[in-house]
């Protein structure tokens, strides 16, 4: 192999191997957080849904909270600035604990899916997710389990 040829080959190697790297940031693990109950509400740090990067400040789409009083996990959303929606992650079928996927939720056992609002998009599930009201007090998310 010539000079020339082993450097051109290097080189997009390097440059795969950089894209490859960006693309696996992207595919990280949902943030799991514990989350305190004061009185009737689950109380999550908005900061929970931030991403401090060099480049600057974005947001995760969900953050995934539990606590040891409750038999299932909250998924909350962030649909957009000051909007936010709680799922509990209980199947409406059969009552397994759901897995998230971007922008649904899943059931292992029989494969319903849930959208990021809780509404049924694919059964056997016909019920849609139970949903929690979200309000927003200093920086914080107020999850009322009423």
């Amino acid at each position: 192999m010539k000079r020339k040829e082993f450097i051109k080959t290097c080189s997009v190697g390097c440059l795969g191997l950089s894209a490859f790297g960006v693309f696996l940031q992207s595919c990280s693990s949902p943030k799991m957080v514990v989350s305190p109950i004061v009185g009737d509400n689950m109380i999550v740090p908005i900061s929970e849904f931030e991403i401090t990067t060099k480049s600057g400040k974005s947001y995760r789409p969900y953050v995934i909270s539990q606590n040891g009083m409750l038999l299932y996990p909250i998924c909350i959303y962030r649909l957009g600035e000051k909007e936010y929606t709680a799922l509990f992650m209980r199947c409406t079928h059969q009552g397994t604990e759901l897995q998230v996927f971007g922008d649904k939720l899943q059931c292992p056992a029989h494969g319903s899916e849930f959208g990021n609002r809780g509404n049924v998009t694919n059964g056997p599930a016909s019920t849609d997710l139970r949903t929690f009201p979200v309000t927003i007090d200093n920086e914080l998310l107020k999850i009322s389990l009423k």
